[in-house]
């Protein structure tokens, strides 16, 4: 019994030691949003911000354009991520239940194509979008960004449509079905799971990505948040409250999303990942 409860409590311990490693600077990050600007340079560590204030806040709020950005990166976000769910759900379609020649070598080209950092072709981008003229546009941000989550989401799917047996398919094509019929009214309604994941995943890649917005995008009408969360340094230094609140508000929406799909987008992720 005592070695039972052993193995039952180191597992349990460890979980709580990381989870607290990676909640505290979450914590941390909102606490310091509410604190006084005397509490945020004090040399003692202030927890729990007693005498809270919301001026970072307001601050933050009042930067030129703010909500120009907020529109932007809705715009770019939301765009890429259903253009890149809408070609990889046929791309992994073909993958899955097709035979065709170059079928493999078209798997490796998306297998690496996802590991391939983008930081590295920054330059080459903005040579392209530069070249067509297209700087300062939501355009070519939306297409990169799509491109940046398109090969883990078609590599995702693919797990989930080779999952479903074909003989669902076969079924509704001898009642009289389509292929296209029987993807969209048998498939399609059971990959929601991977739809959520990789939604999840996109999202959270193009709402926090900078150094693409950085270098394509100079103008005020065409900036996205990320950019929003360097305009509080300045040559006298850093405002560190206005920052964090900034920063806070900014993970807002990836954390009300992750509640709400917490559950089926890491079912999502592990089924897609084994399955086919």
């Amino acid at each position: 019994m005592r070695r039972s409860l052993i193995g039952r409590t180191w597992p349990n311990a460890i979980a709580v030691v990381l989870f607290v490693f990676f909640l505290f600077p979450v914590y941390w990050m909102f606490a310091t949003a509410f604190k006084q600007d005397k509490d945020i340079i004090s040399r003692t560590p202030v927890f729990l911000p007693l005498d809270g204030t919301l001026a970072h806040f307001d601050r933050a709020v009042k930067v030129p354009h703010f909500w120009t950005y907020v529109t932007n990166s809705l715009i770019v976000t939301v765009g890429a991520v259903l253009i890149s769910l809408a070609i990889a759900t046929l791309a992994s379609f073909a993958i899955a239940r097709m035979r065709f020649r170059g079928r493999k070598g078209f798997v490796l080209v998306v297998m690496a194509a996802q590991m391939a950092p983008w930081e590295v072709m920054v330059i080459a981008a903005y040579l392209i979008v530069r070249d067509n003229d297209m700087l300062n546009s939501l355009v070519p941000l939306t297409a990169l960004y799509m491109m940046m989550v398109l090969p883990f989401t078609i590599w995702t799917l693919r797990g989930f449509i080779a999952a479903v047996p074909k003989e669902l398919e076969e079924s509704a094509m001898v009642d009289g079905c389509t292929r296209a019929q029987a993807f969209m009214k048998v498939i399609f309604p059971l990959l929601a799971p991977g739809l959520m994941s990789t939604s999840l995943f996109g999202f959270i890649t193009a709402w926090n990505e900078f150094p693409l917005v950085n270098m394509l995008s100079k103008k005020d009408s065409a900036q996205t948040l990320p950019l929003w969360l360097s305009s509080f340094q300045t040559n006298f230094g850093t405002d560190w409250g206005a920052t964090m609140a900034a920063s806070s508000l900014f993970a807002i929406p990836i954390l009300v999303l992750f509640v709400f799909l917490q559950r089926k987008a890491v079912g999502g992720l592990t089924d897609g990942a084994v399955k086919g």
